[in-house]
């Protein structure tokens, strides 16, 4: 399985078959981060209305969109192009600076035998049934702090809790996209000995079940 960051929260998962699977899409305007130029078989967004998270119209290819958000409040399930998505619903962060509160998602799917969780756009700790939600995962695309996300105590919480085997860091202050709330890498690796932080000069990584580690490691890749 390939793994790709362009940047944000928006991913490239593309499976030994060559299923390519977009997570979260930005607005390339408003991020600073370059416009996906690859096709995609299956778009996944967190919410239906944040465009930082769900601009699949922009992504090439005429893909299959799932609404995660929705999956989660109809408490489903689907499976599209032989990739299984679940999804439970959130909240942006309860004292949001901007506007009340809206509803979003966080979701998982299954490439290649791989387990992997997406944070979507959660700001509030994580209760015992979302915790729950990622058991199991292999790879979780995780959030790093910075308000209106998470709060990185209660992000450190959770991570410890759900113990994925391999934790890939987004949505965090870069040298393209930099709004003063969101925190850089540093803070979020702050919580990790160096010891368990594996660094790429590359925004692209090669994965299989049986090369993951068995205790918790995070990868920073670079953006395309």
């Amino acid at each position: 399985m390939k793994l790709k960051w362009y940047g944000h929260a928006c991913f490239l998962v593309e499976s030994d078959t060559g299923i390519k699977v977009f997570t979260d899409p930005y607005p390339p305007g408003r991020t600073g981060y370059k416009p996906v130029e690859e096709s995609a078989d299956l778009v996944i967004i967190s919410s239906p209305d944040d465009s930082f998270h769900c601009r699949a119209d922009l992504i090439p290819g005429n893909p299959t969109v799932i609404d995660a958000l929705k999956l989660a409040q109809e408490n489903t399930h689907c499976v599209e192009q032989n990739v299984q998505i679940d999804a439970i619903e959130t909240l942006e962060a309860l004292d949001h600076p901007e506007h009340p509160p809206e509803a979003n998602s966080m979701y998982r799917f299954v490439v290649d035998d791989i387990h992997i969780g997406h944070m979507g756009d959660v700001g509030n700790p994580l209760t015992p049934e979302q915790i729950e939600f990622f058991r199991n995962i292999d790879v979780l695309l995780t959030l790093t702090g910075g308000s209106p996300t998470i709060k990185l105590d209660d992000l450190k919480i959770a991570l410890d809790q759900i113990k994925p085997r391999l934790i890939v860091p987004m949505h965090f202050r870069t040298l393209r996209y930099k709004p003063q709330n969101i925190l850089w890498i540093e803070s979020f690796l702050s919580y990790f000995e160096k010891s368990q932080q594996d660094f790429t000069c590359n925004c692209e990584v090669l994965l299989s079940k049986d090369q993951l580690p068995n205790e918790t490691r995070v990868l920073v890749l670079d953006y395309v």
